[in-house]
C-alpha cells in the first residue's frame, strides 16, 4: 500500500521565537490510502441478466424459485411423453405377439363356420377378465294362470361404477323376444349389495315359455346420464323344470353383443304445486333418437299426455325439429291436476317423427305415475316429495308396443256434462 508523506500543521502547539515572531512547528504524518482498481474482464451476458433480475419487482429468492419451478415442469412432462410412447409400444408389441399365437390353418373345420357365424344359443355372455357380481333370483310358472312370476331377491359384490367406489343398483326385467313388458326394481343408493325382495309377473302360455328367454340387466343410475349397465343374466327358459320353484345365485356376465335397438333418451323436468293443483312438465332435449327418414336423420316432437284411471284425458304436443336426432326443446306444459287425482293419473311421454305426407310414427315412449316402476316411479315419486320444486331426469325410451301393453289405456275420459248420473 503506497503511503504519502505531508507535512501538517499542529495548531495545538504554538511557540513564540526569541525575536518575538511565532513559530509554526509543522508534524511529519504519513497517510495510507487504498487503491480502486477496475475489473476490464465482466461478462457483458451475465450483467445482461443480472439487470433483468433487477426489473423484476419481486425478491431475488422468488424468482429463482419460480425458474426452478418452470423447469421441474418441463422435465415431468417429457418424462410422462416418454413413458406414454413406451407404454404404446409395449401393447403393440404384446398384440403382434397374441396375433402371431393365431394360427387359422390349424382350426378345425368343424369350428370354423361357428367363428364366422356362431348360432345365438352357442354365445357365451359370460367374462372372467371382470367380476360384476352376483345376482339371487326366482323363477315360479303358474300353468292355470299361463303366468310366469320373476323374483329379484337381492345382489352380491356389483362392480363399483362410480367415482366413490359404489353404485346405484337396480335390476330392469323382461322376457325375449316378444319384449312386451319391461319391469324395474327400485334403485338403491350407494351399495354394491342391495336387497330387492321385488317381483314381477308376466301372462305367457307354456309354448311360449319354451321358445323364450328371461333377461334381467343390473344397471347403475345416473339422473343426469346414461346409466352404465354392470352385468346380465340370460336364462333359456326351456332348461327350467317348472314343477318346482327355481331360487339360486348366479355369476353376472357381460352384457350381450346383439343388445336390441336403441330407441334413444330423453330429458324433461316434472313440478307439481299442490296447493293450487298444477303439474308442469318441461320438455329439455332428446339425443339418440331412432333414425326415421330415408337421409338417416328424423322430425321429431314430443306429445305429453295424461291418462287418469287408465284413460286418456289430456294431451299436448312440443314444436317439430327440423332433421335431427338430438333435438333441444326447452318447452313448458301446465296442467290442472288436483291432488286426489294425482294420485290415480299416468303421465306418457313419447317422440313422434312428423311427416307431411304420411302418417306420424312413434319413435319410443316412456311413462310415469302410479302405475310406473323402477326410474319412472322414483322420478314421480321424487316430484311428490319435493312439491313446487322441478325434478329433472334422464329417462330411455321404450317401444311403443311396450308402453301400449303395459298401461292398456281406454278412450279418453267423456266431458263433464255426458257423465252418467
Amino acid at each position: 500500500m503506497p503511503a504519502i508523506h505531508q507535512l501538517i500543521r499542529n495548531p495545538s502547539d504554538p511557540t513564540v521565537s526569541v525575536t518575538g515572531h511565532p513559530t509554526v512547528i509543522f508534524q511529519y504524518t504519513t497517510i495510507f490510502t487504498t487503491p480502486t482498481y477496475t475489473n476490464t474482464t465482466s461478462n457483458p451476458a451475465a450483467d445482461l441478466f443480472d439487470n433483468l433480475l433487477d426489473k423484476i419487482p419481486l425478491p431475488r429468492w422468488a424468482v429463482y424459485a419460480i425458474i426452478a419451478c418452470a423447469i421441474l415442469l418441463i422435465v415431468i412432462c417429457c418424462l410422462c411423453i416418454c413413458a406414454n410412447c413406451c407404454c404404446k409400444g409395449k401393447k403393440r408389441r404384446q398384440k403382434q405377439k397374441k396375433n402371431e399365437k393365431i394360427n387359422l390353418p390349424e382350426v378345425n373345420k368343424n369350428t370354423t363356420t361357428a367363428l364366422v357365424q356362431p348360432d345365438v344359443a352357442d354365445v357365451d355372455y359370460g367374462s372372467t377378465k371382470q367380476d360384476r357380481g352376483k345376482l339371487l333370483y326366482s323363477l315360479e310358472y303358474n300353468n292355470a294362470l299361463s303366468e310366469l312370476q320373476v323374483g329379484i331377491k337381492k345382489a352380491s359384490d356389483l362392480k363399483a361404477m362410480d367415482l366413490g367406489g359404489s353404485s346405484d343398483p337396480y335390476v330392469k326385467v323382461y322376457i325375449c323376444p316378444e319384449k312386451s313388458k319391461t319391469c324395474e326394481t327400485k334403485v338403491f343408493r350407494n351399495t354394491l349389495n342391495p336387497v330387492f325382495n321385488e317381483q314381477f309377473s308376466y301372462n305367457i302360455s307354456k309354448s311360449s315359455l319354451l321358445k323364450s328367454t328371461a333377461v334381467m340387466k343390473v344397471f347403475d343410475f345416473n339422473r343426469f346420464g346414461k346409466h352404465n349397465i354392470i352385468g346380465e343374466l340370460r336364462l333359456q327358459l326351456n332348461n327350467v323344470d317348472w314343477n318346482h320353484v327355481l331360487e339360486e345365485w348366479q355369476d353376472l356376465a357381460e352384457p350381450a353383443k346383439f343388445e336390441d335397438e336403441e330407441l334413444g333418451e330423453i330429458c324433461f323436468s316434472l313440478r307439481y304445486v299442490p296447493t293450487v293443483g298444477k303439474l308442469t312438465v318441461v320438455i329439455l332435449e332428446a339425443k339418440n333418437l331412432k333414425k326415421m327418414d330415408i337421409g338417416g336423420l328424423s322430425d321429431p316432437y314430443v306429445k305429453v299426455q295424461l291418462a287418469l284411471d287408465k284413460r286418456k284425458w289430456k294431451k299436448r304436443k312440443t314444436s317439430i325439429k327440423k332433421k335431427t336426432l338430438n333435438p333441444y326443446y326447452n318447452e313448458s306444459f301446465t296442467f290442472d291436476v288436483t291432488f286426489d287425482q294425482i294420485q290415480r293419473v299416468n303421465l306418457v311421454i313419447s317422440a313422434w317423427d312428423h311427416d307431411a305426407v304420411t302418417r306420424n310414427d312413434a319413435m319410443g315412449k316412456i311413462f310415469l305415475g302410479c302405475d310406473a316402476t323402477g326410474n319412472q316411479l322414483r322420478h314421480w315419486a321424487d316430484m311428490l316429495s319435493n312439491p313446487r320444486r322441478p325434478v329433472a331426469q334422464w329417462h330411455s325410451l321404450l317401444s311403443a308396443e311396450q308402453v301400449n301393453s303395459t298401461l292398456n289405456l281406454k278412450k279418453k275420459i267423456p266431458l263433464r256434462d255426458k257423465l252418467p248420473i
